[in-house]
């Protein structure tokens, strides 16, 4: 039976790949590897289920953070994001 860690991780991971739309499973789960063993100091077949919990919420707020600075980004290069009293003037010459 899946406990209910087991179902967060999987949950967790379900967010994470639709937040990496380009990215092949096999990818991630290496990539998953690879940030346990930078935060943890183990590779992914040695961390533990909560462990593994922690590093997808890590990961997820990374890629959320990346997505809205993209967003950010955007905005500023069409000024989305300023008010109209804020938005620069053309200057007539």
């Amino acid at each position: 039976m899946m406990s209910d860690l087991q179902r967060e991780a999987l949950s967790v991971l379900a967010e994470v790949w639709k937040l990496s739309p380009d990215i092949r499973l096999g990818q991630l789960f290496a990539h998953l590897g690879f940030l346990g063993e930078v935060h943890l100091g183990r590779g992914l077949g040695y961390i533990d289920d909560d462990e593994l919990v922690s590093i997808l919420y890590k990961h997820r707020a990374e890629l959320l953070a990346r997505l809205e600075g993209s967003s950010s980004q955007a905005r500023q290069a069409t000024g989305a994001s300023l008010s109209p009293s804020q938005k620069p003037v053309a200057s007539k010459q």
